[in-house]
């Protein structure tokens, strides 16, 4: 048996103060080491991380999504709060995090207590599985712990197995309760569902998020950690504009390969200094300087990178020289002066004064521009290796879509969102896909979805994220896709349902980046989280560029930080862009977009600052630089 990783968080406001009057924590550490009975040990567990917090919901929800997404902890055993008391929140916390209830442990647990006292049916204990990880509620009392925790001990090795999809183990249990498996049965929780979500009974939906509201950096962080890099490809240097280099590359040839002219003008030998000189002929690139020998007293005639002769010592420019004798036909110079003194070296480049065969000349990962293909070129290269970019499809969900330029139906609107996506990625280097827009409806969209995991590895959408008795997408996702919700809110303005999700689909990652269905939302939330996560996948480790503005109007702050469009303008004799508003801000009005090249990142509202005035100095990050002005 595998040890068992476990995580123990005491929730109690009072021992969250003072840690000595906790005696439930080392109860649990002690049962979770050394469950026992007749039959032997049960649990072969090891705690991981234990923390003792306060009766606080949103501290709850923090530590089981952290233990459980970063972590990885097989196992989180709860004590305390789940009582009738005011304070008493852990399972309104749990219930918020987890993706399936396990009923089954909280009734088992039940019965057990309720052979010791009736008053068990106050306990309101729930558990669940969010992920790969089990979370089980236990009482606060170190004596009820051991009562609830023993009865239960036995299936939990069996529920981690199943939830790890350890199918071998899995076997062995059934095996052992006399049950039969037929070849094609999956234990796995990872098996996609086919029953219906049942979306379509909007008195039973959420009425409150239950993803916990991340920052924008926290967002991207959990973005970053949990993308896998792409494979690499070759390709001709021709078609490597643009892609990220795989591999150190190191110069094939030293660069100039031979002793190089700076100048126009002639090769010389330095120690005649000035004076006339005899010229023996000329050498232009492509040359070969072998059949040319100087002499004192004599010069060769010489272009722009053309090979110096193995013996000249410098070279001196044309302006620097006078004509003094022709050949009878006026067309060859015979003889020239030198008018200035030439120093050793003058205007010659030796062999690999810039490269030397080996040396590096560039370092992995870079994007490759003109110059770096260019120099690839120069080194000798006809091919190299690049990181594969990621395949992306855009998909637009509503029911009040309609293609622009057919007749617009009562209480329907133009799809903006798509063409406005596909556009601004194209703008990023990518070739995304058009995978049209699909209605609110559930089987529409899982058919929608899975049409798009055949073509893409990334999927962009746009709407349904939302708390709208249709914006079905993350249930949709999680039901009959497995995937696993990294983030389902972000605290910014607009762009707040933004989701980021995971699943594997035919034994290959898959991305969801799930923008909300307002134009303005869905073009700002893409630009700080689809163009990151796309540059993140195939090693492009470009940021956006950030810049210091000031206002020119005020602005009224929101709660939440806000990511405001504006148009920067440099004037001459000014330290810093002034950051003129583009109108009303409303997510909905794509027109805010228009002209637009900055996002001013604006602070949350707090008790001491409500506004930013005219003049103030903020942040922005821009947009399109090579556009900006």
């Amino acid at each position: 048996m595998a040890e068992i990783t476990f995580g123990i968080l005491i929730i109690s406001d009072t021992r969250s103060k003072d840690s000595r009057k906790d005696e439930a924590g080392p109860q649990l550490k002690r049962l979770v080491s050394d469950i026992n009975t007749d039959t032997g040990k049960i649990l072969k567990g090891k705690v991981i991380e234990e923390k003792i917090i306060p009766d606080k919901e949103e501290i709850i929800m923090e530590y089981l999504i952290k233990w459980s997404d970063e972590q990885k902890l097989n196992v989180i055993l709860t004590s305390g709060g789940t009582g009738f008391s005011n304070t008493d929140v852990t399972p309104e916390a749990t219930k918020k995090v987890i993706n399936k209830e396990a009923p089954g442990i909280a009734t088992a647990m039940l019965l057990s207590s309720l052979q010791v006292t009736p008053m068990a049916v106050l306990s309101r204990a729930v558990c669940g599985i969010r992920g790969e990880t089990l979370i089980i509620n236990l009482p606060g009392s170190p004596k009820a712990l051991k009562e609830c925790l023993v009865p239960i001990a036995s299936a939990i090795p069996h529920a981690v197995d199943l939830i790890s999809n350890k199918q071998e183990n899995i076997e062995k249990v059934h095996a052992s309760n006399g049950l039969t498996k037929s070849k094609n049965t999956n234990y796995s929780h990872n098996s996609p569902a086919t029953t219906p979500l049942n979306l379509e009974n909007v008195a039973m939906r959420l009425r409150e998020s239950p993803y916990p509201m991340l920052s924008v950096d926290k967002a991207l962080e959990l973005i970053k950690t949990n993308i896998e890099p792409q494979e690499t490809e070759t390709v001709s240097i021709w078609n490597a504009h643009g892609r990220i280099l795989a591999e150190n590359v190191f110069s094939l040839c030293d660069l100039p390969p031979f002793r190089a002219s700076i100048k126009d003008g002639y090769a010389v030998l330095a120690e005649d200094g000035k004076g006339r000189r005899r010229v023996l002929g000329a050498l232009k690139a492509g040359n070969t300087a072998m059949s040319v020998s100087l002499e004192p007293g004599t010069c060769v005639r010489i272009n722009t990178g053309a090979p110096i002769p193995d013996d000249a010592t410098a070279v001196v420019q044309v302006e620097d020289t006078k004509l003094i004798l022709k050949n009878s036909d006026n067309t060859e110079e015979k003889e020239i002066e030198i008018l200035t003194v030439p120093t050793k070296g003058q205007d010659i480049r030796s062999i690999g004064c810039d490269l030397q065969k080996g040396e590096l000349i560039m370092e992995a990962p870079v994007k490759l521009g003109a110059a770096e293909v260019g120099l690839l070129a120069a080194c000798g290269y006809k091919e190299v290796k690049v990181y594969k970019v990621p395949s992306v499809g855009v998909l637009s969900t509503g029911d009040e879509l309609e293609e622009p330029g057919n007749d617009l139906k009562p209480g329907h609107v133009y799809d903006s969102n798509t063409i406005t996506l596909i556009s601004l990625l194209r703008e990023n280097g990518y070739d995304p896909k058009n995978l049209g827009t699909v209605k609110d409806d559930e089987s529409s969209m899982v058919a929608a979805i899975k049409n798009a995991l055949e073509k893409v590895d990334v999927l962009v959408t746009s709407g349904s994220v939302s708390m709208g008795d249709r914006d079905m997408l993350k249930p949709v996702l999680e039901h009959y896709f497995n995937a696993k919700i990294h983030f389902g809110r972000v605290n910014m303005k607009p762009g707040k349902p933004t989701t980021f999700a995971t699943c594997i689909y035919n034994g290959k990652k898959k991305y969801f980046m799930c923008l909300p269905g307002n134009p303005v939302s869905a073009t700002v939330t893409s630009i700080l989280f689809v163009i990151p996560l796309l540059n993140e996948m195939h090693g492009d480790l470009s940021k956006p560029i950030i810049v210091k503005a000031k206002l020119d109007s005020s602005y009224k702050l929101d709660p939440r930080p806000e990511y405001a469009r504006a148009i920067l303008t440099w004037k001459n004799g000014t330290d810093l862009p002034l950051a003129c508003s583009t109108g009303n801000q409303i997510s909905s009005k794509l027109f805010s977009c228009k002209n637009a090249n900055a996002l001013l990142m604006l602070p949350g509202k707090t008790l001491t600052k409500s506004a930013m005035r005219p003049g103030e100095v903020v942040e922005a990050i821009l947009l399109n630089p090579r556009t900006t002005v």
